[in-house]
Protein backbone atom coordinates (compact mmCIF):
# COMPACT_ATOMS: atom_id res chain seq x y z
CA UNK A 1 0.00 0.00 0.00
CA UNK A 2 3.05 2.61 1.14
CA UNK A 3 4.42 2.19 -2.96
CA UNK A 4 0.99 2.67 -4.29
CA UNK A 5 -0.08 5.63 -2.21
CA UNK A 6 0.13 8.64 -4.71
CA UNK A 7 0.81 6.84 -7.55
CA UNK A 8 -0.69 8.13 -10.81
CA UNK A 9 -3.23 5.05 -11.42
CA UNK A 10 -4.60 6.27 -14.88
CA UNK A 11 -1.21 5.05 -16.40
CA UNK A 12 -1.37 1.96 -15.32
CA UNK A 13 1.41 -0.20 -13.60
CA UNK A 14 4.55 -1.78 -14.68
CA UNK A 15 5.21 -4.31 -11.96
CA UNK A 16 9.13 -5.90 -12.13
CA UNK A 17 9.32 -8.92 -10.88
CA UNK A 18 11.94 -11.03 -9.07
CA UNK A 19 10.98 -13.26 -6.54
CA UNK A 20 11.34 -16.92 -5.93
CA UNK A 21 7.78 -17.18 -4.62
CA UNK A 22 5.58 -17.30 -1.73
CA UNK A 23 1.81 -18.44 -0.49
CA UNK A 24 -0.94 -18.41 -2.64
CA UNK A 25 -3.24 -16.95 0.47
CA UNK A 26 -0.53 -13.49 0.12
CA UNK A 27 -0.52 -13.88 -4.06
CA UNK A 28 -4.01 -13.84 -4.49
CA UNK A 29 -4.64 -10.84 -2.08
CA UNK A 30 -1.87 -8.90 -3.76
CA UNK A 31 -3.50 -9.80 -7.47
CA UNK A 32 -6.89 -8.57 -5.71
CA UNK A 33 -5.47 -5.14 -4.12
CA UNK A 34 -3.74 -4.04 -7.39
CA UNK A 35 -7.17 -4.84 -9.69
CA UNK A 36 -8.81 -2.54 -7.19
CA UNK A 37 -6.05 0.06 -7.82
CA UNK A 38 -5.25 -0.34 -11.69
CA UNK A 39 -7.83 -2.27 -13.12
CA UNK A 40 -6.91 -4.84 -15.36
CA UNK A 41 -3.78 -2.61 -16.62
CA UNK A 42 -0.67 -4.21 -15.17
CA UNK A 43 2.00 -5.49 -17.47
CA UNK A 44 4.51 -8.12 -15.46
CA UNK A 45 8.50 -7.47 -16.28
CA UNK A 46 10.31 -9.97 -15.09
CA UNK A 47 14.62 -9.04 -15.92
CA UNK A 48 15.85 -12.58 -14.45
CA UNK A 49 13.47 -15.05 -12.38
CA UNK A 50 9.93 -15.14 -11.04
CA UNK A 51 8.77 -18.54 -9.25
CA UNK A 52 6.08 -20.09 -8.29
CA UNK A 53 3.71 -17.90 -6.28
CA UNK A 54 5.16 -15.35 -8.40
CA UNK A 55 4.14 -16.59 -11.76
CA UNK A 56 0.99 -17.10 -10.48
CA UNK A 57 0.87 -12.89 -9.76
CA UNK A 58 2.62 -12.38 -13.70
CA UNK A 59 -0.55 -14.66 -14.82
CA UNK A 60 -2.52 -12.25 -13.27
CA UNK A 61 -1.07 -9.29 -15.40
CA UNK A 62 -2.35 -8.28 -18.79
CA UNK A 63 1.21 -9.20 -20.59
CA UNK A 64 4.77 -10.81 -19.00
CA UNK A 65 7.77 -9.37 -20.69
CA UNK A 66 10.67 -11.49 -20.80
CA UNK A 67 14.37 -11.26 -21.54
CA UNK A 68 16.33 -14.55 -23.64
CA UNK A 69 17.91 -15.25 -19.91
CA UNK A 70 14.84 -14.86 -18.00
CA UNK A 71 11.97 -17.33 -17.19
CA UNK A 72 8.80 -18.27 -14.75
CA UNK A 73 8.40 -21.64 -12.92
CA UNK A 74 5.95 -23.98 -12.18
CA UNK A 75 3.18 -23.48 -9.51
CA UNK A 76 2.60 -26.77 -8.18
CA UNK A 77 1.83 -25.55 -4.48
CA UNK A 78 4.09 -27.32 -1.44
CA UNK A 79 2.98 -27.56 1.94
CA UNK A 80 6.21 -27.09 4.35
CA UNK A 81 8.14 -27.32 1.64
CA UNK A 82 6.86 -30.73 0.79
CA UNK A 83 4.86 -31.05 -3.17
CA UNK A 84 1.71 -31.31 -2.66
CA UNK A 85 1.12 -33.33 -6.11
CA UNK A 86 4.12 -35.57 -5.19
CA UNK A 87 1.99 -35.99 -1.93
CA UNK A 88 -1.19 -37.11 -3.69
CA UNK A 89 1.02 -39.16 -6.29
CA UNK A 90 2.61 -41.28 -3.32
CA UNK A 91 -0.63 -41.77 -1.63
CA UNK A 92 -2.27 -43.07 -4.25
CA UNK A 93 0.41 -45.51 -5.99
CA UNK A 94 0.38 -46.78 -2.33
CA UNK A 95 -3.17 -47.71 -2.43
CA UNK A 96 -2.29 -49.44 -5.38
CA UNK A 97 1.09 -51.28 -4.56
CA UNK A 98 -1.17 -52.64 -1.42
CA UNK A 99 -4.12 -53.22 -3.04
CA UNK A 100 -2.39 -55.59 -5.33
CA UNK A 101 0.16 -57.11 -2.62
CA UNK A 102 -1.06 -56.68 0.79
CA UNK A 103 2.43 -57.03 2.24
CA UNK A 104 3.95 -53.88 0.40
CA UNK A 105 1.89 -52.69 3.73
CA UNK A 106 5.31 -53.23 5.63
CA UNK A 107 6.85 -50.93 3.02
CA UNK A 108 4.06 -47.87 2.76
CA UNK A 109 3.54 -47.81 6.44
CA UNK A 110 6.80 -45.67 7.54
CA UNK A 111 6.27 -43.29 4.62
CA UNK A 112 2.63 -42.96 5.11
CA UNK A 113 2.81 -42.41 8.82
CA UNK A 114 4.04 -39.15 8.23
CA UNK A 115 1.54 -37.69 7.02
CA UNK A 116 -0.63 -36.07 9.67
CA UNK A 117 -3.97 -36.09 9.57
CA UNK A 118 -5.95 -33.92 7.08
CA UNK A 119 -2.73 -33.31 5.10
CA UNK A 120 -3.96 -35.39 2.10
CA UNK A 121 -7.34 -32.51 2.11
CA UNK A 122 -4.36 -29.71 2.50
CA UNK A 123 -2.75 -31.12 -0.41
CA UNK A 124 -6.10 -31.41 -2.48
CA UNK A 125 -7.50 -28.32 -1.74
CA UNK A 126 -4.38 -26.30 -2.59
CA UNK A 127 -3.80 -27.96 -5.78
CA UNK A 128 -7.58 -26.87 -6.32
CA UNK A 129 -7.03 -23.35 -5.16
CA UNK A 130 -3.95 -22.79 -7.46
CA UNK A 131 -5.31 -23.94 -10.55
CA UNK A 132 -8.73 -22.17 -9.88
CA UNK A 133 -6.66 -18.85 -9.34
CA UNK A 134 -4.28 -19.11 -12.42
CA UNK A 135 -7.37 -19.98 -14.66
CA UNK A 136 -9.46 -16.82 -13.32
CA UNK A 137 -6.99 -14.70 -13.54
CA UNK A 138 -5.68 -15.54 -17.40
CA UNK A 139 -9.63 -15.49 -18.32
CA UNK A 140 -10.25 -11.95 -16.48
CA UNK A 141 -6.78 -10.01 -17.54
CA UNK A 142 -4.63 -12.04 -20.07
CA UNK A 143 -6.98 -13.67 -22.00
CA UNK A 144 -10.02 -11.86 -21.86
CA UNK A 145 -10.67 -10.72 -25.27
CA UNK A 146 -9.61 -14.44 -26.60
CA UNK A 147 -13.01 -16.19 -27.90
CA UNK A 148 -11.26 -19.50 -26.42
CA UNK A 149 -10.40 -17.99 -23.01
CA UNK A 150 -11.76 -20.42 -20.94
CA UNK A 151 -10.18 -23.38 -22.66
CA UNK A 152 -6.68 -21.57 -23.23
CA UNK A 153 -6.65 -20.34 -19.30
CA UNK A 154 -7.51 -23.95 -18.08
CA UNK A 155 -4.08 -25.31 -20.51
CA UNK A 156 -2.37 -23.00 -19.42
CA UNK A 157 -3.01 -23.80 -15.68
CA UNK A 158 -2.24 -27.15 -16.37
CA UNK A 159 1.16 -26.69 -18.15
CA UNK A 160 2.39 -25.08 -15.06
CA UNK A 161 1.09 -27.10 -12.55
CA UNK A 162 2.23 -30.34 -14.40
CA UNK A 163 4.73 -32.14 -12.68
CA UNK A 164 5.04 -34.81 -14.95
CA UNK A 165 6.47 -32.84 -17.44
CA UNK A 166 8.10 -30.05 -15.66
CA UNK A 167 9.93 -33.19 -13.55
CA UNK A 168 10.81 -30.18 -10.81
CA UNK A 169 9.29 -26.97 -9.08
CA UNK A 170 12.33 -25.14 -9.66
CA UNK A 171 12.20 -25.67 -13.49
CA UNK A 172 13.15 -22.61 -15.59
CA UNK A 173 10.00 -21.97 -17.88
CA UNK A 174 11.47 -19.74 -20.72
CA UNK A 175 9.93 -17.32 -23.21
CA UNK A 176 9.44 -19.73 -25.96
CA UNK A 177 7.78 -22.34 -24.42
CA UNK A 178 5.53 -19.95 -22.48
CA UNK A 179 4.65 -18.02 -25.78
CA UNK A 180 3.79 -21.70 -27.23
CA UNK A 181 1.47 -22.43 -24.33
CA UNK A 182 -0.29 -19.19 -25.17
CA UNK A 183 0.83 -16.37 -22.48
CA UNK A 184 1.03 -13.09 -23.80
CA UNK A 185 5.01 -12.26 -23.51
CA UNK A 186 6.79 -9.70 -24.71
CA UNK A 187 10.28 -9.72 -25.64
CA UNK A 188 12.26 -7.10 -23.80
CA UNK A 189 15.05 -6.99 -26.13
CA UNK A 190 12.73 -5.97 -28.54
CA UNK A 191 12.87 -2.63 -27.17
CA UNK A 192 16.30 -1.20 -26.39
CA UNK A 193 15.39 1.86 -24.12
CA UNK A 194 13.16 -0.47 -21.82
CA UNK A 195 15.88 -3.34 -21.88
CA UNK A 196 18.50 -0.83 -20.45
CA UNK A 197 15.83 0.39 -17.85
CA UNK A 198 14.87 -2.29 -16.46
CA UNK A 199 18.00 -4.01 -16.61
CA UNK A 200 19.92 -1.13 -14.95
CA UNK A 201 17.29 -1.07 -12.04
CA UNK A 202 17.83 -4.50 -11.67
CA UNK A 203 21.71 -4.27 -11.56
CA UNK A 204 21.42 -1.79 -8.70
CA UNK A 205 19.13 -3.91 -6.86
CA UNK A 206 21.01 -6.91 -6.98
CA UNK A 207 24.45 -5.19 -6.46
CA UNK A 208 23.08 -3.11 -3.47
CA UNK A 209 21.35 -5.48 -2.03
CA UNK A 210 23.11 -9.05 -2.21
CA UNK A 211 25.67 -8.83 0.34
CA UNK A 212 22.91 -7.45 3.43
CA UNK A 213 20.79 -8.56 5.18
CA UNK A 214 17.69 -8.05 3.19
CA UNK A 215 15.30 -10.58 1.93
CA UNK A 216 12.31 -8.29 0.76
CA UNK A 217 12.07 -5.11 -1.10
CA UNK A 218 9.41 -3.29 -2.89
CA UNK A 219 9.81 -0.28 -3.92
CA UNK A 220 8.20 2.53 -6.65
CA UNK A 221 9.75 4.87 -9.08
CA UNK A 222 9.27 7.45 -6.74
CA UNK A 223 11.59 6.43 -3.55
CA UNK A 224 8.73 5.00 -1.67
CA UNK A 225 10.22 1.63 -0.19
CA UNK A 226 8.66 -1.22 2.12
CA UNK A 227 12.35 -3.58 3.18
CA UNK A 228 12.54 -6.44 5.19
CA UNK A 229 15.51 -7.97 6.70
CA UNK A 230 16.67 -11.24 8.51
CA UNK A 231 18.39 -11.44 11.45
CA UNK A 232 22.07 -13.37 11.46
Amino acid sequence: MMAIHKMDRKKGLDLILHTPGGGIAATESIAHYLHQMFGNNIRAIVPQICMSAGTMLACACKSIVLAKHSNLGPTDPHISNIPALGVIEEFKRAAREIKRDQSKINVWRPILSQYRPTFIGQCEDAIKWTEEFVTNELKNNMLSIDSDKERKAKEIAKMLMDKKNNKSHGRHLHLDKLKKAGLIVEQLEDDDNLQDLVLTVHHCYMHTLMNTTAIKIIENHNGVALAKTTIQ
